[in-house]
């Protein structure tokens, strides 16, 4: 919702005042009751950014996120293969003795 700026003629009291954007405009001064209140003009308050960040992919089509984690799932086996051979020759003679039987 944005912030409206008021004064009022009457008092000159000055205040902003949190509305929705379909409320009617105050009339009556909170202040001095008169109704001389009068809805400032201002530029207004741009983007208010809250909580820990905004990235480019927060807004990214379902497709899209399917399409990144088929990616990401597609390159984990080759880097997790290749550190299983380094580990073990236990992986690589299974994978030879399964193409023996074929």
């Amino acid at each position: 919702m944005p912030t409206y700026d008021y004064v009022c003629d009457a008092c000159q009291y000055k205040f902003e005042l949190l509305q929705g954007i379909h409320d009617s405009v105050k009339r009556k001064c909170p202040k001095c009751a008169k109704p001389k209140l009068r809805r400032l003009i201002g530029a207004g308050g741009g983007i208010l950014f809250k909580g820990s960040g905004f990235y480019i992919t927060d807004n990214r089509s379902e497709s899209y996120k399917k399409a990144a984690d088929a990616d990401k799932k597609a390159s984990e086996p080759k880097e997790k293969s290749s550190g299983s051979g380094d580990k073990s020759s236990g992986g690589g003679k299974s994978g030879g003795e399964g193409k023996s039987n074929e």
